[in-house]
């Protein structure tokens, strides 16, 4: 039997639920899709939210053929197979087939520029989906010729139609007695997440396979849900949990641990781009100026799995994770701006220094903007010592190097620099 959530997937517009701003009477997409043209555009948001469903209704809406890949399982041949069928079926000025890619945002450049050409010529319609951000995930050249529409998570309302729904429409629980008397952890556990949401009922229903009626109530949600916690949660693979135990065990210099739940991540199916992403936060919070090397390794690693995608990508992403792991640590730059941040929301905007001021016109240079300032490289190794901080906060310091042999070269230099304020 399919898993409930393909069970319930709607077919039409009018059964769809939420995203109203997209899909509504006056939302957006709505409006184009009355008026007959759709052009190609990519739905962005979290799981579970309806991206894929929304794609099947609108070609199911304008009547157009649809093709689908998953960025997880295809590569460039798969994109022009499907594009040279698209191709095979266009005739005279038939409206063009839809190709919906799935995550999209795992497609490498090639993958997408295989893409372009198709795109702007017409020969399909793109729908994509993707959980992250297309300004960073999807190539310029396509993401200029997208329409780009960003859905929500499910709102309360949304979520208790669909249980409704669920326990009143579907072929099997409908003749369960199954009864919702409150809402409240179903909803918690789903966390707008509507294929959550329908796995959650699943496990309810499993749980009183006989004739008696049963009562759905918050603690018996909390006690069955916490049981089975692992068919659950079994798609995202404890996600938090894990990623959390990955940047730990980096920051703490254990490289066994991080390479460990870094397996566990890729065998969950983890988005190895989002733990890239983590890995760069990590090399600038964590290892930052003690080994600024950490940084651009990070980023290369991004990089590389970004262009080569997987499985080779684990092999980058392993070396990358054990040497942010293997490195000297330190939190200054993190903790600087931090501190910087802090005292900026109580201080306020402080009048910048007028020596320091920009003044591209007469009237500026009036009225003293940038007079006295002393072009550091005019004077020897570099460096004046003048005021940078505005008055009233000259002696406030917010960087504090780190106990470690990288940034005690880079204390030295500001000891010598700055002998009033860098004494300790």
């Amino acid at each position: 039997m399919q898993p409930l959530a393909e069970r319930m997937r709607p077919s039409r517009l009018d059964q769809y639920v939420g995203q109203q701003s997209v899909v509504g009477p006056n939302g957006s997409l709505r409006k184009m899709l009355d008026s007959g043209r759709v052009p190609s555009f990519i739905l962005w948001g979290p799981p579970g939210v309806g991206k894929t469903t929304l794609a099947h209704i609108i070609a199911q809406t304008i009547k157009r053929p649809f093709y689908k890949l998953s960025a997880v399982n295809s590569g460039v041949k798969d994109v022009r197979e499907a594009i040279a069928k698209a191709e095979k079926q266009a005739f005279f000025n038939s409206p063009s087939p839809i190709l919906f890619i799935d995550e999209i945002h795992r497609f490498s450049k090639s993958q997408q520029d295989a893409l372009l050409s198709a795109v702007e010529k017409g020969v399909v319609t793109l729908i994509g989906a993707t959980t992250e951000n297309p300004s960073f995930e999807v190539i310029p050249a396509l993401l200029s010729r997208c329409q780009v529409y960003t859905l929500d998570y499910l709102e309360k309302d949304d979520l208790v139609t669909l249980i409704n729904r669920a326990v009143t429409e579907d072929s099997y629980l409908k003749v369960r007695p199954i009864k919702i008397k409150e809402y409240d952890s179903i909803i918690k556990y789903s966390s707008g997440d509507a294929r959550k949401l329908y796995n959650i009922i699943e496990i309810l229903a499993e749980n009183f396979p006989g004739s008696e009626q049963v009562v759905i109530t918050n603690e018996l949600t909390d006690k069955l849900i916490q049981k089975n916690i692992l068919q659950f949660d079994k798609a995202g693979e404890w996600h938090y949990d894990i990623i959390s135990a990955f940047i730990k065990s980096i920051r703490g210099s254990d490289p066994d641990a991080a390479t460990y739940y870094l397996a566990r991540m890729i065998e969950g199916g983890e988005d190895p781009l989002f733990i890239c992403r983590r890995m760069i936060i990590s090399a600038a919070e964590d290892i930052g100026l003690a080994n600024p090397n950490g940084l651009l390794i990070a980023n290369n690693c991004y990089q590389a799995v970004h262009h080569i995608g997987m499985p080779e990508g684990r092999i980058p992403m392993a070396q990358c994770a054990i040497y942010l792991a293997s490195s000297p640590k330190s939190n200054s730059a993190y903790m600087a701006i931090k501190a910087a941040q802090s005292f900026v929301r109580e201080s306020g905007n402080v009048p910048v220094p007028l020596h320091l001021r920009n003044a591209p016109t007469k009237l500026m240079k009036s009225l003293d903007y940038g007079k006295d300032y002393k072009y550091a490289h005019d004077y020897e190794g570099n460096f004046v010592d003048q005021d940078f901080l505005p008055e009233g906060i000259k002696t406030e310091r917010f960087y504090f190097p780190g106990q470690n042999s990288a940034e005690k070269k880079i204390f030295d230099r500001l000891k010598s620099l700055w002998k009033d304020r860098f004494k300790q």
